[in-house]
């Protein structure tokens, strides 16, 4: 998230990032509200034939923050594609599926 002044281009930030944060976490769904101060990002794993997801991380940004971070991760989003080639997507939104269209399982 760059601004544009030229100050800002000289700063540098220290930023740590500890083990247990870089290990990530896997996310395979993403709701999002706002309210007039905020967007909220609710990151949330959806198992197969389990009716309950949970939510893995909430952030929660800014209204300028939240359009630099829609900008940043489509100019991503355009570079991983001029390397790899398109993603292919679905065209129709689709309902989760709590089975991801396989079979269920028994335990």
């Amino acid at each position: 998230m760059n601004d544009e002044n030229p100050e800002n281009k000289n700063q540098q930030i220290n930023i740590e990032l500890s083990e247990d944060i870089a290990e990530g976490v896997y996310a395979n769904l993403v709701m999002i509200a706002h309210s007039h101060s905020e967007f909220i990002f609710d990151f949330i794993r959806l198992m197969p034939g389990v009716p309950k997801a949970k939510v893995q991380s909430r952030i929660i940004l800014s209204p300028d923050n939240a359009k630099k971070f829609a900008k940043a991760l489509q100019e991503n989003i355009d570079k991983y594609e001029n390397h790899f080639g398109d993603i292919q997507s679905d065209r129709e939104p689709s309902a989760f599926p709590m089975n991801f269209g396989g079979t269920m399982g028994e335990a």
